[in-house]
């Protein structure tokens, strides 16, 4: 390897990068196209009412989403961007779970969404992988800085 040369990145980092893009392009599909092309957004907000929501929250929702797809994609503070996504999930698993457990029920279950959301943890427990442009800061580093700066 010359001096020039970036390191051959690890299985575990070409794992974990698969995961965080692959997690980005559910949620872009998830918002720019099911919500946009598919539902539209007046029809979304109208869904988001139905729930109890205000309508314009779903303009919110798709934006966070979208936002939080390419920047996992991307690979720029992936961890920070799943963590952001995880209460988008866990809502998308609440909305559904009056609808029964498969996602193939009657106006969706919950069991897609609330993978959904152990992704997110588990993206934003592992970090960024390889091929990240903007890699967010190790966890254990939060830590050490917090305890650090207490004593």
């Amino acid at each position: 390897m010359s001096a020039n040369s970036a390191p051959t990145p690890s299985l575990q980092d070409l794992g974990i990068a698969l995961l965080r893009i692959a997690l980005g392009v559910v949620f872009i599909a998830h918002s720019a196209f099911l919500k946009v092309f598919v539902f539209t957004m007046s029809g979304t907000a109208s869904f988001f009412e139905g729930l109890g929501l205000p309508g314009w929250f779903a303009y919110v929702v798709l934006v966070a989403e979208t936002v939080g797809g390419v920047l996992l994609v991307l690979g720029v503070q992936a961890r920070w961007a799943a963590l952001a996504l995880l209460p988008i999930a866990l809502g998308a698993t609440w909305a559904h779970s009056g609808n029964g457990w498969m996602f193939a029920y009657a106006n969706g279950g919950w069991e897609y969404l609330a993978y959904l959301s152990v992704l997110c943890l588990a993206q934003f427990l592992l970090g960024d992988g390889a091929f990240a442009l903007r890699r967010s800061h190790p966890i254990e580093m939060l830590f050490v800085q917090t305890r650090a700066a207490k004593v």
